[in-house]
This record gives C-alpha cells, structure tokens and sequence, in this order.
C-alpha cells in the first residue's frame, strides 16, 4: 500500500487518508474518493490531500477484517457468536447469549505476531459473558494489508474463538444457620441474581442448622444440577463443617481454598456426578469474587481442576469492596 500527500487531480479512487472539510461538507477518512468528491476538493481550493492507495495483492480493510472474523469463528452460530458488519476495518464478534469466553490463547498470539496492521482483542479467557457482550474484535489498524498476510493470520487462528453456554439448568443451595449470623436473604438473592444470569433456575434452597449431620443430611436430599452451600460461619479449614458434610454424605472435596481476593475460602467438590460448591462467604455480596469465576465455569461445562484454581492467582487480586468489614489495609487516621 502507498500511503502520502499527492495532487486532488490524481487522488481519485484512493482512499482519503484524514478527514477534510471542502465547502461545508465533511468528506471522511477512509472515503474513496469519487469524481464529484474530486470536483468539490478543488472547488474548496485544496491542491493536495492525504491518501492510501492499494497495491495488487492488497486487501481492503473491511474486506479483510471480514475474512479474519470468519477464520476466528467459521460457524458463528455454532460457537454461539454474532458477527457485525465490517466498519473502518473492525469486526466485532458478540456473544449470542450468556456464557463463558473460550479462546485458544497461543493461536491469537501467533495471529497477532502475524503484521503489527492485523490485531484481535478479546476479553480475558473464560470470561463470563452476557448476552450482546462483546468477546472480540478485529481491527485491520491500516486501510489495506497483503492478501497474503490475511491469509496466514486466518490460517493460524482458525476457530480459536468460541462461548461455552450454560450445560446444566438448575442450582440447589443450602444454608446452614448459625444465631446472630448474617442475613440469609441476602445472601440467598445475591446468589440467585448469579444463577440467573448463567440462564439457571435457583430451584431448591434450605437453610439448616450449622451442624455437620444436619447439613450432610441436605447435601443427599437436595436437587439442582449444581450444588452450592452457603455457611452462616467462614468455612476455615478442610475439616470443618461444610468439607465434612460433603463427605458424610458420600462426596469428595477436591480443592479447599484459591489465591483469589476476595474469595479464598472457596472449595470445589462433588456429590456423584453433581459439582459441589462451597461458597466463600463473600458471595453474600453481588460484587465479584472468586466463586463467579469457578461457578461460571461449571456451569458452562468447563472442566475446574485444583490446577486451574491454583493458575487464577495472577490476575486473582480483585477490587477492594467497600462493605467488607475488615479491609486488608490499615488506614492512617
């Protein structure tokens, strides 16, 4: 591509490189200039302008911008992605639904390695998204790139961009009760705006008593394709109430405690073949924390290991939420 000042006579079919006022009428960059716009820009009395001219073997912008967003999502459906119309060379792809953004993160690399004008950005991975939230975009920065280069982008990347949506549709939660302790409303609305926004139903919710055999006894009987408990006191250890009724009642806890703040004192278990979810008790609260990102996960069908728990460290320090009793630093008075 050529790119710099030539004569208003010879400018046209290039690209207007920067927008140009001419006689009250604003001719915008990226216009190929057409005879009438030629016509107007010397009436204006203008000699020169800025432009872009193509090279055989170069790529329009929005052409190309259109051909990397379908190498990144071939059937958009299918990935539960929309894609929009090409505009100055960006294409956004948005989700189609709720979900959780998965991305192969060393294909964008190397696309992204590929020509400093060819880029994607995306939103971090398994990212939980809503429905019309944007997971990508595709932004040819220069008005044309080599064919060949669009071509070796797309080829490197191809369908490295998906949104896992909700597998399972409901979500049981017990609450275990302790006097004086916090408020369960609260808490038990928090957690349902949660679930709802992952397109699950909060389908069955009891509060019992903060005993090991009264919680272990609601563990067995409740249902919901996720299971998720709630402790009126801070779960502090593998042994205490809440770890030891899941297992009382026949499941295994898998992972107690992530170097998320807030959220450390989450744990991840199952009961047969259901996940189990020990919140921490920051999930009183709507603001975010560590048991969005593992709930999200589950229930888009994203296999949570210990491992991948222990990865959300970098990255895992969150906002500091004003309503937390105790803030982490001290303030000087």
């Amino acid at each position: 591509m050529r790119f710099g000042p030539v004569p208003v006579a010879q400018a046209e079919g290039a690209i207007l490189a920067h927008s140009v006022t001419a006689d009250g009428r604003k001719l915008r960059k990226g216009l190929a200039l057409q005879p009438e716009d030629i016509v107007q820009l010397t009436q204006a009395g203008l000699s020169e302008v800025i432009v872009a001219r193509l090279d055989p073997g170069d790529c329009h912008e929005d052409e190309a911008a259109r051909a990397l967003a379908a190498a990144l999502a071939p059937d958009a459906a299918a990935a539960n992605l929309r894609v929009t119309e090409a505009f100055t060379g960006r294409v956004n792809l948005l989700a189609d639904g709720p979900g959780v953004a998965v991305l192969d993160v060393a294909a964008l690399e190397r696309f992204n390695q590929v020509n400093p004008m060819i880029t994607v950005a995306t939103v971090p991975q398994h990212q939980q998204m809503g429905p019309g939230g944007m997971v990508a975009t595709i932004k040819v920065i220069s008005y044309a790139v080599p064919e060949e280069d669009v071509q070796r982008a797309a080829a490197l990347a191809q369908g490295a961009i998906r949104l896992a949506r909700p597998v399972h549709q409901t979500a049981g939660l017990i609450v275990t009760d302790i006097p004086g302790g916090p408020s369960n409303e609260k808490g038990i609305a928090a957690i349902r705006g949660r679930v709802e926004l992952l397109d699950m139903e909060l389908s069955d919710v009891q509060i019992v008593p903060h005993r090991v055999d009264a919680l272990a006894k609601a563990v067995s009987q409740s249902d919901g394709d996720v299971l998720m408990i709630l402790t009126g006191s801070a779960t502090s250890d593998p042994e205490d109430v809440a770890p030891s009724a899941v297992r009382l009642a026949g499941g295994q806890v898998d992972r107690f405690g992530m170097p998320v703040d807030p959220g450390n004192l989450l744990f991840l278990g199952a009961l047969r073949d259901r996940p189990v979810i020990g919140l921490p008790g920051c999930a009183r609260s709507p603001a975010l924390n560590g048991a969005d990102w593992v709930l999200s996960r589950i229930s888009c069908g994203i296999e949570t290991t210990g491992a991948d728990i222990a990865a959300m460290g970098v990255g895992g320090l969150l906002k500091e939420i004003p309503t937390r009793p105790q803030p982490r630093a001290k303030r000087k008075t």
